[in-house]
């Protein structure tokens, strides 16, 4: 009796244990996409972990939840859109270019990239460009444009009526106007122009640079304050002599080169002895380098440096 009555003062405890594996095992089937998310709508993979984890926290101590893909949804952003809020004042004093933390996607880590409107949606292009947004536009444009969701389950999860939905997406995407028609043809012709492109950087052939690159071209480089160029280099011209350049700095014979799935696009991974010292996203338009993108800010770097190891 006294066997049958340890074990029946048990049983709570081991449905609870029961419970909490089934919400971590439900939790953990919705990360990615949880993740994936909150990169977009904060443009940095640290916080979006931050915030994909206060989301578990809350998960784990709410009552029972109907539909967990909706409720975590709807936890998720309006976490990210508190943390938006600060960090919109942060990048307004930000030392030089401000560009996103860079993720390497090959191993899926910011969910499926299948499609053209996919690879966009995290691509560094246009996550720029949704800095001009307000945090409530920007949640809506991720929500509906890389999501999917209509426009009375974005108002469901902002907690707003479905017209003022339909209106901050109609002004979202005017804000963020018709990106350029990018290159989208298959990824391994992307991947040899990159290479070519990158090959004529490290030689410092400004000619084959010259015919690569579009008139209109444009090269940041966020270096957080660092030694990186503090403004945009804009035109052909000068951004030919601006990459060409880079090859004569003393650094330049100590590092090593490979090419990587970055933010949905083919990128140069660029490392040194003591680690990564730098990633290199290329925007391809009609067969053309239209944009380059650096990443040489330490504090930037450590997710994609951790994705490595």
């Amino acid at each position: 009796m006294e066997a049958d009555g340890q074990a029946g003062a048990r049983e709570p405890e081991t449905r609870e244990r029961g419970s909490r594996e089934s919400e971590a095992r439900e939790f953990e089937s919705q990360r990615a996409r949880l993740f994936g998310l909150a990169y977009r709508l904060l443009g940095s993979a640290a916080e979006a972990e931050d915030m994909v984890q206060e989301t578990y926290l809350r998960w784990r101590n709410a009552g029972p939840v109907e539909v967990p893909a909706a409720w975590l949804a709807r936890v998720v952003t309006n976490l990210c859109l508190t943390r938006l809020a600060s960090a919109r004042v942060r990048r307004e004093s930000y030392a030089g270019p401000w560009l996103p933390e860079p993720v390497f996607t090959g191993d899926g880590a910011l969910g499926p990239l299948e499609t053209v409107e996919q690879r966009e949606s995290v691509s560094m292009g246009l996550l720029v460009l949704l800095e001009r947004l307000n945090p409530m536009e920007r949640a809506v444009f991720v929500l509906r444009e890389a999501f999917g969701y209509g426009h009375a389950e974005v108002a469901g999860i902002l907690g707003i009526e479905e017209a003022h939905s339909r209106q901050l997406h109609r002004r979202a995407r005017v804000r963020v106007g018709q990106p350029r028609k990018r290159f989208d043809g298959d990824r391994e012709q992307h991947l040899r122009i990159v290479r070519s492109f990158f090959a004529a950087t490290v030689d410092g052939d400004v000619k084959t640079l010259e015919r690569m690159l579009a008139d209109d071209v444009v090269a940041w480089a966020d270096g957080g304050g660092g030694t990186a160029a503090r403004r945009p280099v804009r035109g052909r011209a000068r951004v030919a002599r601006y990459l060409s350049g880079l090859s004569g700095r003393p650094e330049a014979g100590q590092v090593t080169f490979a090419f990587e799935e970055v933010n949905g696009e083919p990128a140069v991974l660029i490392r040194e002895p003591g680690g990564l010292l730098a990633v290199m996203a290329v925007e391809i338009a009609d067969g053309r380098v239209a944009a380059v993108r650096t990443v040489l800010n330490p504090a930037k770097l450590a997710y994609a440096a951790a994705q490595l190891m």
